[in-house]
């Protein structure tokens, strides 16, 4: 079609694993030697594994995808997924394995901190620089370089050596480049992270106007659902090299949060998961499991009372003791948090606590729940005892029900007030 830009077909990238060579022409043939007689490798480091020469990794595995022009296309998926190295065969980088790439109009990329940049130039060359690479005369370049570094907030710094930037003022001056050259496809692979808050929402107000009023194509990789969500109008998800999900941005990021339209979800003491990161606890409570009750498959119609049963050890007799339950959407964005009163019963060795907690503010939707055990000392300073995320459950609404809609919450939000009084 005419306003395809994009187009992918059975597009395969593979690598070899181990070392490629032995850096001299005398230590490769004696490798090679080893290897057909099948012996050690003299040259291999000691106490590393080797990888066999026939050793071969797919990072793309057939993949195809058409993008049309003025699209914003969200590209998500685990660690080693081949987000990047689509987007780096994309900007020709690298070069495929196997498998063909049409590309109509030109492509600005920005894949990591400092792309394209020489880092003993200024900031003002290297914007000349990059509009040279791609096909811009001076006069071009010239018209638009007093925008350039306005956006990037780099006035003070533009006539220094990048190699002196940090690596934020690497990124502001990087994506004001990539964004105002003349390109029509402009690939993102998630340096917006390294930008302070304020300049991550300029950034992506940007893109939103390049992809809405100026026709331009984005491709965007991020771990950000929320950025996903606010960014892009089509997702897909990519899984051990293949796509396994193309279409809406909510669905896709429901199949990469692994809550798909299955209605299956945990609600055992097995998925119990601990994960404190930043979190301090001090141990004196250990949950053991958390199981929701009355109740085969934990969903609730909107307004239902949710019951569960923690089952955990103390290591002593507490008083004070308090619950603390934060309510997750599928994507871990946070909706709110139900607190107890200090009055859960702690005596030394195992303990069980029933507690029931109100949804009837929550939109239809899927959600997670962590449990943290906590008290509070003389000082009002919180102290962790134990936290779990502990739970997963749904909140749906009964055919019939003015409220039985697809509940868009990249534009509504989780939380469900009461209803508007119409006099």
């Amino acid at each position: 079609m005419s306003d395809t830009v994009i187009e992918i077909e059975n597009l395969k990238k593979q690598y070899r694993l181990g070392a490629i060579g032995g850096g001299t022409l005398t230590a490769d043939l004696q490798s090679w030697w080893a290897r057909i007689r099948g012996k050690e490798d003299p040259n291999s480091k000691i106490g590393s594994g080797v990888h066999g020469k026939n050793e071969t990794f797919m990072a793309l595995d057939g993949i195809n995808l058409k993008v049309k022009k003025g699209e914003a296309l969200g590209i998500i998926g685990g660690n080693g997924a081949g987000k990047s190295t689509t987007l780096k065969i994309l900007s020709r980088v690298t070069a495929p394995t196997e498998g063909t790439i049409k590309v109509k109009g030109r492509i600005s990329s920005l894949l990591e901190v400092g792309t394209g940049f020489h880092p003993e130039l200024t900031g003002r060359e290297n914007i000349y620089l990059n509009g040279a690479i791609l096909g811009m005369t001076k006069e071009e370049v010239d018209s638009k370089i007093d925008d350039i570094i306005d956006f990037s907030e780099c006035r003070q710094f533009i006539d220094t050596p990048v190699k002196r930037y940090s690596s934020g003022m690497f990124v502001k001056l990087a994506f004001s480049v990539a964004a105002h050259l003349d390109s029509e496809i402009l690939i993102m692979d998630e340096v917006l992270a390294v930008g302070d808050m304020k300049f991550q929402e300029k950034c992506l107000g940007k893109m939103g106007d390049l992809s809405g009023n100026n026709g331009r194509t984005i491709l965007y990789v991020s771990h950000n659902m929320n950025t996903i969500r606010q960014l892009c109008n089509r997702c897909i998800v990519l899984e051990k090299g293949k796509i396994i999900f193309d279409g809406d941005t909510e669905d896709a990021i429901s199949v990469y949060m692994n809550s798909t339209k299955s209605p299956v979800l945990f609600n055992t003491c097995r998925d119990i998961k601990r994960d404190y990161g930043a979190m301090k606890v001090d141990e004196k409570i250990f949950i053991n499991s958390v199981e929701i009750l009355d109740k085969d498959m934990p969903r609730y119609k909107k307004g239902e009372k949710l019951k569960i049963n923690i089952n955990f050890d103390a290591k002593q007799d507490m008083e004070r003791v308090c619950l603390r339950v934060p309510i997750f959407f599928a994507d871990k964005s946070i909706v709110g948090v139900s607190m107890s009163k200090p009055v859960i019963e702690c005596k030394k060795g195992v303990n069980n606590q029933t507690v029931e907690i109100d949804t009837s503010c929550l939109a239809p939707g899927r959600y997670i729940g962590r449990i943290a055990m906590f008290s509070v000392n003389e000082f009002g300073t919180f102290i962790n005892h134990d936290v779990v995320d502990a739970f997963s459950f749904e909140i749906y609404t009964e055919d019939g029900d003015m409220n039985n809609i697809t509940w868009e919450h990249r534009y509504w939000g989780h939380i469900s007030f009461n209803d508007i009084k119409v006099y």
